[in-house]
């Protein structure tokens, strides 16, 4: 006998804050197709309904979320302050920098204001966090992936920042990048220690195992927009992404890991490689790179349209915005 879907207990006090990673992925993924114009002759149309899409689904989570900060801030208060859901912040000051890029292409002044509002909530945050991890008491134990979120997302200022015109545009990029690749070589070891010697995570927390090829890839795009060329350096940056890439999608892209708003966590790192990819093969003009980087555009495409699909389901469901 079929069940009714159970929609009474559904709550926006239950919306969770690290469905703001889906503007990150449709926002990437956009951008990733941009890329893909002049490599592929795509159509400028999907790289311009994928931002539009972008945009939307931001205005709707601050909407929604901005309700649950008024009728509920106890709520937000403990998801702030939780060792785990409180590195999700991050992902607003991200998706802001990435829609600065996406809005670039329609009108420079937007882009530059959301892209000033993106820096400011970035670095709030990340010195925030720095500050918590340095407090103590976390124990090794703690040291999980979503720690790379708000210290690592620096670089997203530099990954969206190369074409501002402002004079002091390059010093906010320099900064950017000291703070977020030293914090990536800190957080990385700390985390990468804690899953070696620890149990693993739980099978909740298994898709944030691919923020870890973050650091590389957006490392990549980041170090690309400050030196304007592929170097030895870069190149390795994107060679060990991706090797991380494939050793951790055996452990994440497994039926027995339950579906939630956290499997979004895949969905910019994946952006990242993808366009991290498309861009190595358009400076080195390898066809094996271009194959790649095609490979791993439709990837993410389909991966992008799974976690859509199954997130409006949960939600129609009644499964989504529940304790």
């Amino acid at each position: 006998m079929e069940t009714t879907p159970r929609t009474a207990g559904q709550s926006v006090r239950h919306l969770p804050v690290n469905l703001f990673a889906s503007v990150m992925g449709i926002a990437g993924l956009a951008l990733a197709w941009r890329l893909a114009e002049p490599a592929y002759g795509a159509s400028p149309a999907i790289g311009q309904i994928t931002g539009a899409a972008a945009v939307v689904v931001f205005i709707a989570l601050a909407a929604a979320y901005s309700t649950k900060l008024i009728r509920f801030p106890d709520a937000v208060r403990h998801e702030f302050r939780h060792p785990v859901a409180g590195n999700f912040f991050g992902t607003i000051g991200i998706g802001l920098l990435l829609l600065s890029a996406v809005l670039g292409a329609w009108n420079s002044t937007l882009q530059q204001a959301v892209w000033l509002i993106g820096v400011a909530a970035t670095l709030s945050l990340g010195f925030i966090m720095a500050a918590r991890l340095l407090g103590g008491g976390g124990g090794h134990a703690a040291a999980v992936p979503a720690w790379l979120i708000p210290g690592v997302a620096a670089l997203d200022i530099v990954v969206t920042g190369a074409t501002m015109p402002m004079a002091w545009a390059h010093d906010i990029n320099v900064l950017a990048a000291a703070i977020g690749s030293v914090m990536a070589v800190v957080l990385f070891v700390m985390i990468f220690a804690r899953l070696v010697q620890h149990e693993p995570l739980p099978a909740g927390m298994t898709p944030s195992l691919m923020v870890m090829i973050a650091p590389f890839e957006v490392g990549f795009l980041a170090y690309l927009n400050l030196r304007h060329e592929v170097d030895l350096f870069a190149a390795l940056l994107f060679w060990f992404g991706l090797f991380l890439f494939a050793v951790l999608s055996v452990r994440v892209f497994r039926p027995s890991v339950p579906f939630g708003p956290a499997w979004w966590g895949i969905s910019f790192p994946l952006a990242a490689l993808a366009n991290a990819a498309l861009k190595y093969a358009d400076a080195t003009g390898s066809p094996l790179l271009a194959w790649l980087a095609a490979a791993l555009l439709a990837f993410l495409t389909v991966a992008i349209g799974v976690l859509a699909v199954r997130t409006v389901h949960s939600l129609v469901k009644g499964q989504l915005l529940v304790q």
